[in-house]
This record gives C-alpha cells, sequence and structure tokens, in this order.
C-alpha cells in the first residue's frame, strides 16, 4: 500500500507534534506512531521546562549555566539559538491550552507561573504542571493534532527506513534525497509506503540499548539508525546520560524520580544516613546530573549497597504532596510514603545527547530529511545535557523544522515514486528465541561495558560483541518477514556500535563520558562525528 503526503512525521512527542502543528494549516501531513499517541519520552518528563521568564533571571544566565553544564561542547550559535525562543515557545504552549502550575505570587514581570530549580541552573526558570509536565503537554498537543484535518495519525505502525534516491522506480537527479519512509504496519501486519516532499525524523533516543532505563520500550533509536543508514552523519554517541535518581524497587519498572525534588531540598544519603555528595561537588546535590550519577555509582561499589537513598521528609507534608503527586501516589502504592520514608534510587540510562547531526534548521545532510528531538545533535546538549532543557530543544526545533519547510513549500518536487517493498524471498521466522535472546545480551553488556564509568578494554570487549551480534542480526534480518522485535533489535545493535565506537574515539573524560584509562580534559574540546560509508545493502525492494 502507498500513502502519498506533503510532509511525513517519525514520532509523535513533543518535536513531531509542535511541527505537525505548524504544518498543518498548509500541507498534508502523516504522524507515525510506534505505540499508542502518547507512548514515547515527552509523556514521562517530569520536571518542566527550561525557559527565561522573569526578570531576575537573563538569557545570558541560562546560556553560561547550559555551557557549564555541556563541559565545553556546546556550539554556543545553538545554546543562544534555543535559549532565546524559550519565551515564545512556553507562550505557545500555553496558548495552546498546557496548565502550568501558578506561583502564589505574581513575579516582577507580571508573570504568576510557579519557577523550580534544577540541576545545573543559577535560577528558577523551570516552568511545571506538578511532577507530571510531559503528561501534560503531551496531553494537549494531541488534542490539537486530532482536531486539525490536514494531519492524519498513524498509531502502532514502526518505521524501517528512510526512503532514498536508491529505492526510487525513477532515480532522476544525481543528488540523493529523502522521499518518505517504509513502514510496517503492526494491527495489518504488513509494509506499506509512506511517500513526501518532505520527511521529519522526531523518534526520541536510544536509552533502551541500557539494561535498566527510565525511558520507555519504544525508546530504541529507531531514528538514528534509519538516518545513519539514509547515509547521514551522527555526532557526540558516546554521551550517554544516566539520570541520578531512578526509583529502586522490584516492583517498580523505570519509575523516575525527578530532579525537581532536589530543586525543592531533597538530599541523597547512604544507609546510614550519611549524605555524600558534599565530597564530591560543592553544588551537592544541584551537580550536573553527571556528577551526581558518578558519585551515586561510586559509592554503590564502595558500599556494596544496591542503591542509595533521595530524602526529602525534613520538608512539610503537605509541601511534598502538593508538589510531587505523581511520586509520592506511585511510590505510596509500593509501601513507601516519601513524607516520612527515604527513597531507595539508583542510576539508569536517560538521555542520548548525541545523534543525527543536524543545523539550526533541523535539517540534516540529506536534502528533504529533518531531525528535531532527542534523535537529533543540535550542539546545545555538548557532553552533558542540562535539566530541563530537552523539552524545550524539541519545541524550538520542531518550529525550525516547520519553519524550513513552509519556506522551500514552492520549490519542494512532488512526492517521488518508490519501489514496492518486496517479501518473496523471506518467510517467517519459527525461532524467534534469537532476537530475544540478543536482545538481552545486547543491553547487558552495553550496561557492564560501556555504561558510567569506561576503559579501554570494556569498550574493546562491546565493540566485539557487538559485531558478533550486527552480523547475526542482518542475516536474520535478510531471510524473515520484519517483525516490531526485529526492527527495534536491528536499530539498537546499529546505535550501540554507534556509540562504542564514538566512545572508543575519545581519550578524554569529558561530561558524561568517563573512562579510566583517560581521567583527565583533552586540552581542546571536540565532537565525535561518524561519517556513513556507503549504504545498506538490505534493502528489500522489488
Amino acid at each position: 500500500m502507498r500513502r502519498i503526503y506533503d510532509v511525513v512525521i517519525v514520532g509523535s512527542g513533543a518535536a513531531g507534534l509542535t511541527a505537525a502543528l505548524k504544518l498543518a494549516p498548509h500541507m498534508r501531513v502523516a504522524v507515525l506512531s510506534k505505540g499508542e499517541m502518547s507512548g514515547g519520552s515527552t509523556r514521562w518528563a517530569q520536571g518542566g521546562i527550561a525557559a527565561v521568564l522573569e526578570a531576575t533571571d537573563s538569557i545570558q544566565s541560562h546560556i553560561d549555566d547550559t555551557l557549564v553544564a555541556g563541559a565545553g561542547l556546546c556550539d554556543e550559535e545553538a545554546v543562544r539559538f534555543v535559549v532565546e525562543r524559550g519565551r515564545d515557545a512556553i507562550e505557545s504552549l500555553i496558548n495552546l491550552g498546557v496548565e502550568f502550575d501558578r506561583a502564589n505570587s505574581v513575579h516582577e514581570d507580571g508573570y504568576d507561573y510557579h519557577l523550580t530549580r534544577e540541576g545545573g541552573h543559577s535560577h528558577r526558570r523551570i516552568i511545571h504542571a506538578a511532577d507530571a509536565t510531559g503528561k501534560a503537554v503531551q496531553k494537549t498537543l494531541n488534542q490539537r493534532v486530532l482536531d486539525e484535518p490536514n494531519i492524519d495519525v498513524y498509531e502502532h505502525h514502526i518505521a524501517i527506513d528512510v526512503i532514498t534516491n536508491r529505492h526510487l522506480k525513477n532515480p532522476g537527479s544525481y543528488d540523493d534525497q529523502a522521499h518518505g519512509v517504509y513502514v510496517l504496519n503492526l494491527e495489518k501486519g504488513r509494509v506499506e509506503t509512506f511517500s513526501a516532499r518532505a520527511t521529519i525524523i522526531a523518534s526520541g533516543g536510544a536509552s533502551r540499548v541500557y539494561l535498566y532505563s527510565s525511558n520507555p520500550d519504544a525508546s530504541t533509536g529507531d531514528g538514528i539508525a534509519m538516518a545513519w543508514r539514509a547515509g547521514c552523519r551522527v555526532t557526540n554517541m558516546e554521551f550517554n546520560q544516566f539520570h541520578p535518581t531512578c526509583l529502586y524497587h522490584p516492583d517498580a519498572k523505570t519509575f523516575l524520580i525527578t530532579e525537581a525534588m532536589r530543586g525543592e531540598g531533597a538530599v541523597l544519603r547512604l544507609k546510614d544516613g550519611t549524605r555524600f555528595m558534599p565530597g564530591y561537588d560543592k553544588r551537592e546535590e544541584l551537580a550536573p546530573r553527571d556528577i551526581v550519577a558518578r558519585a551515586i555509582d561510586s559509592e554503590m561499589k564502595r558500599t556494596g549497597e544496591e542503591c542509595v537513598w533521595l530524602d526529602i521528609t525534613h520538608k512539610d507534608a503537605d509541601f511534598v504532596i502538593s508538589h510531587f503527586p505523581t511520586i509520592y501516589r506511585h511510590c505510596l502504592g509500593l509501601g513507601i510514603d516519601i513524607t516520612k520514608d527515604w527513597i531507595p534510587v539508583v542510576p539508569a540510562a536517560h538521555y542520548t545527547c548525541g545523534g543525527i547531526h543536524v543545523d539550526m534548521h533541523a535539517r540534516t545532510g540529506l536534502d528533504r530529511l529533518y531531525a528535531a528531538g532527542e534523535c537529533s545533535h543540535t550542539g546545545l546538549h555538548g557532553a552533558n545535557r542540562m535539566a530541563s532543557n530537552s523539552l524545550l530543544e524539541c519545541l524550538v526545533l520542531g518550529n525550525a523544522a516547520a519553519d524550513d519547510i513552509l519556506d522551500k513549500i514552492d520549490d519542494l518536487p512532488s512526492a517521488a515514486i518508490a519501489r514496492d517493498w518486496d517479501e518473496s524471498q523471506v518467510s517467517d521466522s519459527d525461532e524467534m528465541v534469537v532476537v530475544t535472546h540478543n536482545w538481552k545480551e545486547l543491553r547487558r553488556f552495553m550496561w557492564d561495558y560501556v555504561g558510567i564509568v569506561r576503559t579501554d578494554k570494556r569498550l574493546a570487549r562491546a565493540k566485539r560483541r557487538v559485531d558478533l551480534l550486527a552480523a547475526e542480526i542482518q542475516e536474520y534480518y535478510g531471510n524473515f518477514r520484519v517483525t516490531a522485535d526485529l526492527l527495534e533489535l536491528r536499530n539498537l545493535v546499529t546505535v550501540a556500535d554507534l556509540i562504542v565506537r564514538s566512545a572508543q574515539m575519545r581519550k578524554e573524560s569529558r561530561g558524561l563520558h568517563f573512562t579510566a584509562d583517560y581521567p583527565k580534559l583533552a586540552d581542546e574540546p571536540r565532537d565525535t562525528t561518524l561519517i556513513p560509508f556507503g549504504h545498506a545493502v538490505s534493502d528489500r525492494v522489488a
């Protein structure tokens, strides 16, 4: 089946839906979601969105804080571009109907929203909806998108690959371009062709490449892997952020304890009650996430404990419950009353700071292909993302992608005709255990060898295992019909390879990349950019 649109957007989170809403008055748009529309990472963002919203704060302060957190690898032009558009992005959400928490008193410049502070920020600039900001943003964007007649949402559709010139019946021009995506319709069990004049990848990050992650199951690096196979550069894939405080409980699945709790005074303790962050950084619990995560990891290894504890019991109970109602209810259901009990926490893979290399128009190196949000690398985050800058980037770059497409609307060619997906030489697999086993093996050795603390020996071990898995998975992919699990595993092993190769290239410790073999900073900060050599040869098209 072939569907034709002006723009196809892979992903239904904040970046993708922001772009869709801006494009909808002028173009027909398809939004692809591999699960339910609200199944991505946006919905799970607890803390809030960073933006300069009050008179005592400043654009330059937000820029400076971001540059410090990024450990010398932020692109200052990109940081300024995003930060300067922060207030407009927030006001757009308010106009759409997002209900952020109000303050008890009006700020000097008339703003009456409650702002909190998180690690790395020198001011209170995090606007939020209690401790479920992402949920509020996602709900509002969903409602607006579903009301737009020019937007069609396809749930349970997982993109397989970007359609490029080599997939066309008549390739035409020599210069390669994106022409849409091949998509597996999970409900029908068939591969469909979505042709488009422009394509936006907004598919989120790749933290599910690790055994422990705060991300939903869908965060398997699909967009990054697809762009790489299509010939796009990727940058700084070695910088994987581990959130310091994920709930540690046998009945809790990847439940995050927001950094805003530390912003409101929560402290980290060992089992005997000792605070340890003052011994690691003068900013204590409000140090950037990489420092806090490494401190927790170090203390767990030193003491042999399986977790540390987050304590907010010294704050007024009503304050805690009103500010963190989602966390309070969830923990209470597990027998933990956070107003009286310490919360057991561990670090978990949380955010992919590198990704598809894009400019400030969200353009990749492939014409008519854009990327926005966690799957992309703009230079905003550098070597370590500062808290609550992620949703801000989604909003700003989602708008930037749409603006660039609209600027070119009269020059974009019609959607090209791609060859049909060919399954005549494949069969249904009778050994899905291969996929299950490889999935588990991949995530385990990535956690053990490419986690919070790395060494050359660990990375070499990981690379050998990645190479073996990649060959096995590619053979499997070439012989059997595609399934969601197979596609995600194929993408995860590609992303794992990119992470390991990037980590091997960085002979220093900077930001989120810490290696015991090179504990010091290099004299000159440099990005790690990988360039594909040739294209995949496994595309099954007739």
